[in-house]
């Protein structure tokens, strides 16, 4: 569970454009993954190091660590994993340069990828915004989300943010109709 808020953490640092925070936050969940031998979670945090060191303009470690998912991925015939990342994604994967089987591969995967246009028409808007958030999240989401990034308990955070722990409001009223 610490692994997915991790990863999900820091697909938020990248669309903020704070790779560095991002690349800090993967780095040991890269580790344990590897420890534990989760190849699925590998390959999603190395495509994920690979858009944080594109962010930041580092593309020969991107592409080192897009070539090293890409030959994990491909033994087990991995696409959502990498389609889910969007255009950002497709790009990187447009520009990787390999060589036999796994050139196939990479032409696979970028046939999976919506045409930019119709997924911006799909989702109503002009492609010129498809990779923002629909929404900022607040700064008090974000805090929530730091908390919970660092292995903060439900109850900890509570109490940090001055927040009541308790039932939702679907299950906290009752019916006395006789």
């Amino acid at each position: 569970m610490r692994e997915l808020q991790h990863i999900m953490w820091a697909r938020v640092l990248i669309a903020q454009g704070r790779a560095d925070g991002a690349l800090e936050v993967l780095d040991p969940s890269l580790l344990a993954a590897e420890g534990l031998g989760r190849t699925g979670s590998v390959i999603r945090i190395l495509i994920l190091k690979a858009l944080a060191f594109e962010a930041r303009g580092d593309s020969l470690r991107a592409a080192k660590s897009l070539e090293r998912a890409l030959s994990l991925a491909q033994l087990g015939g991995y696409v959502r994993a990498f389609v889910d990342e969007g255009e950002a994604m497709a790009r990187l994967l447009r520009r990787t340069v390999t060589n036999g089987a796994t050139r196939e591969y990479v032409q696979r995967l970028l046939a999976a990828f919506p045409a930019p246009e119709a997924a911006a028409l799909s989702k109503g808007k002009t492609s010129k915004v498809q990779g923002a958030l629909v929404e900022p999240l607040s700064d008090r989401e974000l805090e929530v989300l730091r908390l919970v990034a660092a292995g903060r308990s439900n109850r900890d955070i509570a109490e940090e943010l001055c927040l009541q722990l308790g039932q939702s409001r679907s299950t906290s009223t009752t019916s006395t109709a006789s």
